[in-house]
């Protein structure tokens, strides 16, 4: 038998009598197994065609080429638009299209508890919102609602709970505002409706249903001065007025070169941006790192919101830019000075609950299929973990007043 039937399979051997004149004969028939086969993956059936076109030798050149010259064509539409470029082939970040105006109707100046905040846990800027909502004891005020990214790299909600071992670290979530599905449908809500790029973090007036800001350093100033009134640690200013010159100094310096440098050499389109946001990248890190030999944080003894927004960007580097963007001229973990004032930050009461580890590799070597494309994710740098960040790091000794700095976090 050739095939057996699904009853077939069901029967088992059995005597059939056959009448031979005066003789009796027994036969038994033994119904023959079917052995199923497991289902083939994708990979099987190309292998099995890709042998019995050219054997095990390499495929011929002009279907290498073929792909190659596919590959790339798609690469780079892909990338103008999850990338916009300049003729060089440079990233050229868009801008936010909802900064915050003190004097627009929009600004929440007269009703700041309707203010509900969009983040997503692997974005660097919407960490630090999280942070500077989390230092100044801003979570009861300001809710959040925390999207992850979809398989097409827009902002979704998922109904699910805190993995095991989470403890109190964000994980993301439904919306709590509005009941959405993406990011996305929020933005649409607000009056006029919206057909921008939907990112986090933003701000958003439940009462409203509108758009107050998507723009995090507009977004972490409101909550460092202009909520002190719903804070739970109002004491606290991370840009003091006698401050403020010197942190917009190394804003100048850290935001081209560091935040937005390391997304110039990842989405490098060119050889040459590449090579000219590398360089740019590492000169800078070289030059933060003899600063930070001779002081705790960026402006002396207090940190500032400087601090955090270099933090974002440092906590992610041997974690993401040093492979997947290609940072790799040096490892985080090999500056000395940068290293330890990034595990000093870590260390900051309410600072590691805002770090989600896993959300961020997911976020990055899941989504960004152009630099991706097998959506293989790597195995977490032990320098990584919770238990390395929280090893000391002995900065104390740099601040003059150590004790009393800390104690305004708590």
């Amino acid at each position: 038998m050739s095939c057996c039937s699904a009853n077939a399979l069901l029967t088992p051997s059995f005597p059939v009598p056959r009448r031979k004149k005066t003789r009796h004969v027994i036969t038994t028939f033994t119904i023959p197994r079917c052995h199923v086969r497991p289902r083939m993956s994708l990979q099987q059936p190309l292998t099995a065609i890709t042998k019995l076109l050219w054997g095990n030798s390499l495929p011929p050149q002009l279907l290498i080429s073929t792909v190659r010259s596919t590959w790339s064509a798609t690469w780079h539409l892909l990338m103008s638009q999850l990338a916009p470029s300049n003729p060089s082939g440079g990233y050229s970040r868009p801008p936010s299209q909802f900064p915050a105006n003190p004097n627009s109707p929009q600004f929440p100046r007269q009703n700041p508890n309707s203010l509900h905040l969009y983040v997503g846990l692997p974005c660097p800027w919407a960490h630090r919102t999280l942070i500077v909502r989390a230092l100044k004891g801003l979570e009861n005020a300001v809710p959040v609602s925390i999207a992850a990214p979809g398989t097409d790299g827009s902002w979704e909600f998922r109904n699910g709970a805190a993995p095991e071992g989470e403890g109190d670290r964000f994980v993301p979530g439904l919306d709590k505002a509005n009941g959405c599905r993406t990011l996305r449908e929020v933005y649409r809500l607000r009056r006029g409706g919206y057909e921008g790029r939907s990112t986090v973090p933003m701000l958003w007036d439940v009462k409203k249903k509108e758009v107050v800001c998507n723009e995090s350093y507009d977004i972490i100033e409101l909550f460092n001065s202009g909520l002190n009134g719903l804070a739970g640690n109002p004491g606290l200013d991370l840009a003091p007025p006698a401050l403020k010159g010197r942190i917009e100094e190394w804003n100048r310096v850290i935001y081209p070169n560091v935040n937005n440098g390391v997304y110039r050499c990842g989405f490098s389109q060119s050889q040459e941006a590449y090579d000219t946001a590398v360089n740019e990248l590492f000169s800078t890190l070289d030059m933060l790192d003899d600063h930070l030999g001779g002081c705790r944080y960026l402006c002396g003894d207090m940190l500032t919101l400087a601090d955090i927004c270099l933090f974002t960007t440092l906590v992610r580097f041997d974690l993401v830019y040093n492979v997947l963007f290609k940072c790799t001229k040096k490892k985080l973990l090999e500056y000395p000075n940068l290293h330890g004032y990034m595990r000093d930050i870590y260390q900051i009461p309410k600072v590691a609950e805002t770090c989600n580890f896993q959300a961020i590799m997911d976020g990055y070597y899941g989504i960004l299929f152009p630099l991706n494309p097998g959506s293989i994710q790597p195995v977490m740098p032990s320098g990584c973990e919770h238990e390395a960040l929280i090893r000391p790091h002995n900065r104390e000794s740099l601040s003059s007043s150590a004790d009393q700095i800390m104690a305004l976090y708590l």
